[in-house]
């Protein structure tokens, strides 16, 4: 008791005797916001921190959530699946449109984009303090604007009413924010999108692979369009600049001619791990298995591909594939529509390719992707096996640009149509809409993108391609029951806002339609 009584004596003592200053410095030891941003290390840090958002595939506490699979299971592509009803039960609540508020997938996609927003905007109001010159933070500022589109586009695309932050929240008083009009959002994205594209480099040498490049920002524009005015009607609204069909269209023109990014020779080659990065590759959001990841109770720390760890069958005792999840397993309606095509057996995994012992798990179907998968090529050298998958998410692939740009009415749009299909040996086919549609099914397949197709679409051909029944393939498991899917168009096809932060909200948040 004694040595206690000195202790606190000793403590109060240097309180009372500190003088101000003192007190008032920052922990020499500690890094902080105040004593950060001051240096170009400090900035890269930084910068990696919002990068390192986009491969966030899961929330602590909350749910795994890499969003190809989310966006697949949502599409006609593929269902829930997992190890059995109980294992799967958030991602069937998103396959049957039947979610409820609370559903932690919903909540996991909504705190990851929030986060790189966060980080973004951070980042955006220290660069003036960095001690670096103007390149540097030109560039800085333009993978910034990049990043918090790119984040902003996958929460509006997703939930459509939601809040619009471009500063950081400043204390307890501004927690309670309003949701945003749709288009605020639209245009806000697209203003970050052109100026990011005027200040990013077009070439991204090798010791910057994952870098964001300018033509990364116009077909990102270009996709954002398409989806706003396919589903509002509406223009993008970028400052001065009015994106409309011709201004979108010519983005895409110049990334087609002046980039340097090509269709590969051989499709098959696409999602190897020698195509990381190739010239077909305009974005892609790096996975791998450094550093060696082991923490279950925090998957975002690891680099590794958890869409597919998911996606990959749940076969053991196997040299070639071993040991997914058996999420979003493939359905029968892709597989009939890629019947004859010669992107089917590079797309879809067929059950009898498997060696070892194949578990069947919930809405087996006996189809998987191939694209993200987990193939021995990707097997992580280091770490929990399963945290440490090595295939990097295409985002957007120059086959897309071309089909965009076909579709968007370009004078060389049978050309383009036709680059895509001939590359595997495919004959040409008219450069209509309806082709044009059908052929981004078959050649992004599986790559999270056709959900999003369907609904700016409009709801009547959503609902005709997103509600089946009877559809059943030979390796069906399951009673009938379990397959049959009947898309709400009470919810236009948006996710709805997570309880949670309806809740936060101070009453200021509105729920979606159909929810």
């Amino acid at each position: 008791m004694n040595i206690k009584n000195i202790i606190v004596y000793s403590i109060a003592i240097c309180f009372f005797t500190c003088s101000e200053d003192f007190l008032d410095r920052q922990p020499l030891d500690q890094v902080v916001s105040s004593n950060f941003y001051k240096t170009e290390a400090d900035a890269i840090e930084a910068l990696v921190a919002v990068y390192d958002a986009l491969g966030y595939q899961s929330s602590p506490g909350v749910s795994w959530s890499p969003f190809i699979t989310v966006s697949d299971i949502l599409s006609d592509d593929a269902y829930a699946g997992g190890g059995d009803a109980n294992d799967g039960a958030d991602e069937d609540e998103i396959n049957n449109f039947r979610i409820p508020t609370n559903n932690v997938i919903v909540h996991s996609l909504w705190l990851k984009n929030y986060t790189g927003i966060y980080r973004a905007n951070l980042l955006l109001e220290n660069i003036d303090g960095i001690d670096a010159d103007d390149a540097f933070k030109t560039r800085v500022i333009a993978e910034c604007k990049f990043l918090r589109a790119f984040f902003y586009f996958e929460l509006v695309k997703s939930f459509e009413n939601i809040p619009l932050l471009t500063a950081t929240i400043n204390g307890p008083s501004e927690y309670a924010q309003n949701q945003n009009d749709p288009q605020e959002v639209y245009d806000q994205i697209a203003l970050d999108l052109v100026e990011a594209s005027e200040d990013l480099p077009g070439f991204i040498p090798t010791n910057e692979q994952g870098r964001i490049s300018k033509w990364a920002a116009q077909s990102l524009l270009a996709r954002v369009f398409l989806f706003c005015n396919g589903v509002y009607g509406t223009n993008l609204n970028a400052g001065n600049i009015i994106i409309d069909k011709n201004e979108a269209l010519e983005y895409l023109e110049q990334v087609i001619s002046g980039s340097g990014h090509a269709l590969l020779e051989n499709y098959e080659e696409i999602f190897r791990l020698s195509s990381e990065f190739s010239l077909e590759s305009v974005f892609e959001i790096v996975h791998g298995d450094s550093p060696a990841w082991w923490d279950w109770n925090y998957l975002r720390g690891g680099e590794g591909n958890l869409a597919a760890q998911m996606q990959g069958p749940r076969v053991t005792g196997s040299s070639n594939w071993n040991r997914g999840w058996s999420f979003a397993p493939v359905s029968q309606s892709l597989v009939d529509a890629m019947q004859g095509d010669p992107r089917l057996s590079s797309t879809v995994l067929m059950e009898q390719e498997l060696d070892g012992s194949l578990i069947k798990g919930y809405q087996h179907t006996g189809y998987f992707s191939k694209k993200y998968s987990s193939d021995s090529e990707h097997w992580g050298s280091d770490g929990q096996f399963e945290h440490n998958r090595t295939c990097n998410n295409r985002v957007i692939r120059f086959s897309d640009v071309l089909l965009m740009a076909a579709e968007l009415g370009s004078p060389n749009a049978q050309d383009y149509l036709d680059q895509v299909r001939s590359r595997v040996g495919l004959a040409s086919v008219p450069a209509t809409l309806e082709n044009i549609l059908k052929e981004r099914r078959l050649e992004l397949a599986l790559e999270g993108l056709r959900y999003f197709d369907l609904i700016r679409q409009g709801m009547s051909y959503a609902q005709n391609e997103l509600s089946y029944s009877g559809l059943r393939g030979p390796n069906y498991i399951g009673d009938q029951i379990i397959f049959d899917v009947e898309f709400n168009t009470g919810t236009r096809g948006f996710l709805p806002i997570p309880q949670t932060e309806i809740d936060l909200s101070a009453g200021l948040f509105e729920q979606n339609e159909g929810y």
